[in-house]
Protein backbone atom coordinates (compact mmCIF):
# COMPACT_ATOMS: atom_id res chain seq x y z
CA UNK A 1 0.00 0.00 0.00
CA UNK A 2 1.16 3.41 -1.29
CA UNK A 3 -0.43 6.26 0.21
CA UNK A 4 0.06 10.03 -0.94
CA UNK A 5 -1.25 13.06 1.58
CA UNK A 6 -2.26 16.20 0.00
CA UNK A 7 -4.00 19.60 0.76
CA UNK A 8 -1.66 21.20 3.22
CA UNK A 9 -0.34 25.19 3.17
CA UNK A 10 0.14 28.12 5.47
CA UNK A 11 -3.64 29.17 6.38
CA UNK A 12 -5.00 31.90 9.12
CA UNK A 13 -6.20 31.27 12.10
CA UNK A 14 -9.53 30.16 11.70
CA UNK A 15 -9.27 28.76 8.43
CA UNK A 16 -10.30 26.03 7.00
CA UNK A 17 -8.10 22.99 4.82
CA UNK A 18 -9.06 19.77 3.36
CA UNK A 19 -6.08 17.18 3.80
CA UNK A 20 -6.43 13.80 0.89
CA UNK A 21 -4.64 10.96 1.32
CA UNK A 22 -4.75 8.63 -1.88
CA UNK A 23 -3.85 4.95 -1.71
CA UNK A 24 -2.43 2.89 -4.39
CA UNK A 25 -1.05 -0.66 -4.68
CA UNK A 26 -4.38 -1.73 -3.40
CA UNK A 27 -8.12 -1.39 -2.06
CA UNK A 28 -8.09 -0.15 1.68
CA UNK A 29 -11.46 -0.64 1.90
CA UNK A 30 -10.71 -2.73 4.36
CA UNK A 31 -8.32 -0.72 6.43
CA UNK A 32 -8.49 1.13 9.58
CA UNK A 33 -7.05 4.78 8.45
CA UNK A 34 -5.66 7.54 10.00
CA UNK A 35 -4.13 10.91 9.99
CA UNK A 36 -1.04 12.10 12.60
CA UNK A 37 0.89 14.75 13.16
CA UNK A 38 4.49 15.81 14.17
CA UNK A 39 5.52 19.74 15.08
CA UNK A 40 8.73 20.70 15.35
CA UNK A 41 10.60 19.19 18.43
CA UNK A 42 7.50 17.09 19.43
CA UNK A 43 6.91 13.64 18.80
CA UNK A 44 4.26 12.37 16.37
CA UNK A 45 0.66 12.52 17.22
CA UNK A 46 -2.78 11.00 16.42
CA UNK A 47 -5.07 12.98 15.32
CA UNK A 48 -7.94 10.53 13.90
CA UNK A 49 -9.13 7.43 12.61
CA UNK A 50 -11.48 5.80 10.73
CA UNK A 51 -12.54 1.79 10.94
CA UNK A 52 -13.28 -0.26 7.62
CA UNK A 53 -17.40 0.20 8.34
CA UNK A 54 -17.06 4.12 9.04
CA UNK A 55 -16.67 4.15 12.70
CA UNK A 56 -14.48 7.46 14.05
CA UNK A 57 -12.52 8.51 16.95
CA UNK A 58 -10.80 11.68 17.62
CA UNK A 59 -8.00 12.89 19.93
CA UNK A 60 -9.45 15.62 22.10
CA UNK A 61 -7.31 18.50 20.76
CA UNK A 62 -9.57 18.29 17.20
CA UNK A 63 -12.81 16.79 18.67
CA UNK A 64 -15.66 19.08 17.30
CA UNK A 65 -13.28 20.85 15.08
CA UNK A 66 -11.63 18.09 12.54
CA UNK A 67 -13.58 15.59 10.46
CA UNK A 68 -12.47 12.34 9.11
CA UNK A 69 -14.40 10.47 6.18
CA UNK A 70 -12.88 8.20 3.44
CA UNK A 71 -14.42 7.63 0.04
CA UNK A 72 -13.85 3.82 -0.76
CA UNK A 73 -14.67 4.52 -4.14
CA UNK A 74 -11.42 6.54 -4.44
CA UNK A 75 -10.02 4.86 -2.33
CA UNK A 76 -8.85 7.88 -0.63
CA UNK A 77 -9.42 9.52 3.33
CA UNK A 78 -9.81 12.63 3.83
CA UNK A 79 -9.53 15.19 6.99
CA UNK A 80 -11.14 18.12 6.90
CA UNK A 81 -9.98 20.74 9.52
CA UNK A 82 -11.68 23.55 10.83
CA UNK A 83 -11.10 26.56 12.94
CA UNK A 84 -7.57 26.00 12.71
CA UNK A 85 -5.43 27.39 15.34
CA UNK A 86 -1.77 28.12 15.56
CA UNK A 87 -0.83 24.76 17.52
CA UNK A 88 -2.42 22.67 14.61
CA UNK A 89 0.33 23.66 12.88
CA UNK A 90 2.64 19.91 11.97
CA UNK A 91 3.59 17.85 9.27
CA UNK A 92 0.12 15.60 8.80
CA UNK A 93 0.59 12.33 7.72
CA UNK A 94 -1.95 9.64 6.98
CA UNK A 95 -1.33 6.34 7.68
CA UNK A 96 -3.07 2.36 7.26
CA UNK A 97 -3.35 -0.63 9.20
CA UNK A 98 -5.25 -4.21 8.68
CA UNK A 99 -7.93 -4.57 11.65
CA UNK A 100 -9.09 -2.00 14.29
CA UNK A 101 -8.73 1.28 15.00
CA UNK A 102 -5.36 2.52 16.65
CA UNK A 103 -4.52 5.61 18.56
CA UNK A 104 -0.84 4.60 18.77
CA UNK A 105 1.34 5.83 15.81
CA UNK A 106 3.30 2.71 16.08
CA UNK A 107 0.63 0.10 15.28
CA UNK A 108 0.29 2.10 11.78
CA UNK A 109 2.12 -0.17 9.03
CA UNK A 110 2.22 2.34 6.33
CA UNK A 111 2.62 5.61 6.09
CA UNK A 112 2.55 8.60 3.38
CA UNK A 113 5.01 11.35 3.21
CA UNK A 114 3.39 14.21 4.88
CA UNK A 115 1.89 17.77 3.93
CA UNK A 116 2.71 20.44 6.05
CA UNK A 117 0.06 22.78 7.90
CA UNK A 118 1.24 26.10 8.80
CA UNK A 119 -1.54 28.53 11.01
CA UNK A 120 -0.47 31.74 11.47
CA UNK A 121 -1.28 35.58 11.35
Amino acid sequence: VQLQASGGGLVQPGASLRLSCAASGRSVSSYAMAWLRQAPGKEREFVATIAWNGGTYYADSVKGRFTISRDNAKNTVYLQMNSLKPEDTAVYYCAARQGTIRVVPTDYSYWGQGTQVTVSS
